[in-house]
């Protein structure tokens, strides 16, 4: 446990300090260096890696944007887009590893827009999904599907991270988004399979118990009811997952703090934009986000804390939220925040196994997941549309794409679980798209980075003050 979270701590100081190198100013001097008592080699050595690094008035990123044609790129996108979309919906993940190879790949944007235009798809996916989730109930449990306690803890923090995530995007070098990438992937990925390993065994032991249930009531003929008797009603009708209203099955109070939380950021954001990168304004703007963020985060925390609040969707495991377990959920939201704005991802990548680890329902964690990726998604898409990162016809076709994908793909992996009776299929599902991700961003990455180097390319950080949009 302590290595783990020496590793977590280790990659935060690492993303402040590139956060800081890259405000900096680039006329770096070495005079410091060689002024040290080190042999001369070594300091050549240390020279040549700082100038890998970071180097005055050069940029690594030029960004590429194919025009938009009808060719077998578009068509055969659009079919990657779509399974992707229907898939990563239903996962809760987003689709965003299918998204950026396809985009990269196939229709020939350079990886950053790439990383931009998947934004705008996992919010197509997200909103349709959402949509389709409001009027569900919850598996077990006289509720919505969606937690929104849960998605109110989560969500703010989730928020705060996307922001960092896209200023990163706009610093770091690929070569460092595709390390981060594959640790990440195959990481998740191993964990979400296991889950879904253990919760096809609960099941199955479910199963097996009901069907002996089964056996010993059609071997019971003493007593058969009446059509017209009491249990008639029930025996004719299931019990629907449905609610019988749509606007009864929104918590409107949680709702209103998450679009608060929204407006707001989308308040600065603006604002933002009318400021010279990196005057004081700039920063001043960036940084009123955290107590928006944090606020929220702390109402809903110290309410789980204290008992006022509970994440109801766990049934009867409930109890109060330990300190240091509101810090661990606030810190992973964050980062979910931060790997979605940083690589065009869902942050359903790190939500989704996280929910499955409370003990939440695969159902409900796929719901949750979703619902508060509509936010974080829809904001990174705003936040790259200021920065000027991809062009609208495209966005605006995939995202349709993605929206009509997300919602096949809902319809008929519900009716595969209703069928099946193993909600774990949503489990396998999160861990294949995940997988598959790191297989094939991976695999573009290192490709890319083994031309840049063929190249002699720079392949260090970008300065964020300098970026033109």
């Amino acid at each position: 446990m302590g290595r783990r979270w020496h590793a977590l701590a280790a990659l935060g100081v690492a993303f402040a300090a590139a956060a800081a190198a890259a405000g900096a100013d680039r006329g770096f001097s070495f005079a410091a260096v060689e002024a040290v008592a080190a042999p001369a080699e070594e300091v050549s050595y240390l020279r040549k890696v700082a100038n890998f690094l970071w180097q005055s008035g050069e940029t690594s990123y030029h960004h590429v944007w194919p025009p938009m044609e009808f060719g077998w790129q578009i068509i055969l996108g659009t079919i990657i887009g779509f399974f992707g979309a229907a898939f990563g919906s239903v996962g809760g993940v987003g689709g965003g590893g299918i998204f950026v190879p396809m985009l990269t790949l196939i229709i020939g944007f350079d990886a950053k827009s790439s990383t931009a235009i998947s934004k705008c798809m996992i919010m197509g996916a997200a909103v349709s999904t959402v949509y389709y989730n409001l009027k569900l109930k919850h598996p077990t449990l006289d509720m919505p599907v969606i937690d929104y306690d849960l998605a109110l803890l989560i969500q703010p923090m989730l928020m705060l991270g996307i922001s960092i995530g896209v200023l990163f995007n706009v610093i770091f070098p690929d070569w460092l988004v595709t390390v981060l990438l594959i640790i990440l992937f195959l990481g998740t990925s191993t964990k979400a399979f296991l889950k879904g390993i253990e919760t096809w065994k609960k099941e199955t032991i479910i199963k097996r118990e009901e069907a002996k249930r089964l056996e010993q009531i059609s071997e019971e003929h003493e007593y058969s009811p009446l059509p017209t008797g009491p249990d008639a009603r029930a025996v004719s009708k299931a019990p629907s997952d449905e609610a019988e209203s749509i606007w009864t099955n929104i918590y409107w109070k949680e709702f209103g703090l998450l679009a608060f939380v929204w407006i707001a950021f989308l308040a600065l954001q603006v604002t933002k934009n009318y400021m010279p990168t990196c005057s004081t304004w700039y920063w001043v703007l960036n940084f009123l986000q955290i107590p928006v963020s944090v606020g929220v985060t702390m109402y809903e925390g110290l309410g789980l804390m204290q008992g006022r609040r509970v994440i109801s969707s766990k049934g009867n495991e409930q109890t109060n939220l330990k300190f240091h377990q509101l810090l661990v959920y606030c810190f992973f939201g964050m980062m979910a925040g931060v790997v979605g704005g940083l690589l065009g991802l869902g942050g359903g990548f790190i939500m989704g196994p996280l929910f499955l680890e409370l003990g939440i329902p695969p159902q409900v964690s796929s719901a949750t997941a979703t619902f508060a990726m509509m936010f974080s998604s829809s904001m990174s898409v705003v936040e790259y549309y200021l920065l000027d990162r991809f062009p609208v016809p495209y966005a605006l076709f995939f995202t349709i794409v993605a929206f009509f994908a997300a919602i096949i793909g809902q319809h008929i992996v519900r009716k595969l679980i209703n069928w099946l009776g193993r909600a774990s299929l949503i489990i396998f599902i999160l861990a294949f798209m995940i997988f598959v991700s790191a297989i094939s961003l991976g695999g573009v990455g290192i490709h890319k980075m083994i031309g840049q180097i063929a190249r002699h390319e720079y392949m260090g950080f970008d300065n964020i003050c300098n970026y033109d949009v």
